[in-house]
């Protein structure tokens, strides 16, 4: 009976399995290594694996992935993600972007990741676009984009939160532990230069992915990072 049930287990594992790779979410990150990622080491060792979980702290830089053969590309697609801020972090995810050596990168959208840095564009910000923005005394509001007023950051820091962006066509669509902050539909004729402040490469194309490293003080985490393409 015990060899029945254990092969009945085991079966049923399989099958699990089987499922999971047929539903079309690609596993980015392997909890081992830097695998399928490459950072351009603006200031070296800001990413680094601890207990399964991608580590983003002490400076600018910015990690994008490669995929496993060094070419990925994505045009729609939904993007999922589990992210820890701590306190006075700040971070972000790129999409539609390209390898870059330096700076903060030109091309593509940045999803925010901030809980109580003082930029007061919050995590699930469409950043620069559409921003989700708490601010503090004395602040006021930043040029360009949209702005959604909230009392405070839809993260909090030392808590996992779950990020979902997705892409399909021209729509845009970031969610915070299942709940939609940014539904952003590009205009036809976008054109960031006169939409927004110094952000002319903020446009949909396609691209791949992007982990920011913000500042010194700055320390995020990451895991769970799964991809799936779209039509």
């Amino acid at each position: 009976m015990l060899k029945q049930l254990t092969l009945t287990a085991l079966a049923a594992l399989a099958l699990t399995s089987a499922q999971a790779a047929d539903d079309g979410w690609v596993s980015m990150f392997n909890g081992k290594d830097l695998s399928g990622w490459k950072s351009n080491e603006e200031v070296p060792g800001v990413f680094t694996v601890e207990n399964g979980e991608l580590k983003v702290s002490g400076g600018r830089a910015h990690i994008f992935y490669v995929g496993a053969n060094g070419d990925a590309k994505f045009k729609n697609f939904e993007l999922k993600l589990k992210v820890k801020t701590t306190p006075g972090s700040n971070s972000g995810v790129y999409f539609h972007t390209q390898y870059q050596e330096k700076g903060w990168p030109d091309n593509g959208y940045e999803c925010q990741v901030n809980s109580t840095h003082t930029d007061p564009k919050k995590t699930g910000s469409l950043y620069g676009v559409m921003n989700i923005l708490a601010l503090l005394e004395g602040q006021k509001e930043p040029e360009g984009g949209q702005h959604i007023k909230v009392p405070a950051a839809p993260s909090t820091d030392g808590e996992w939160f779950d990020y979902n962006i997705k892409v399909e066509g021209k729509r845009i669509t970031l969610a915070v532990n299942g709940k939609t902050t940014v539904e952003f539909i590009e205009p036809e004729g976008w054109d960031p230069i006169k939409a927004l402040k110094n952000m002319a490469g903020r446009k949909l194309s396609e691209g791949t992915f992007a982990i920011q490293g913000h500042d010194p003080k700055s320390t995020t985490y990451y895991k769970d990072i799964f991809v799936k393409a779209l039509p």
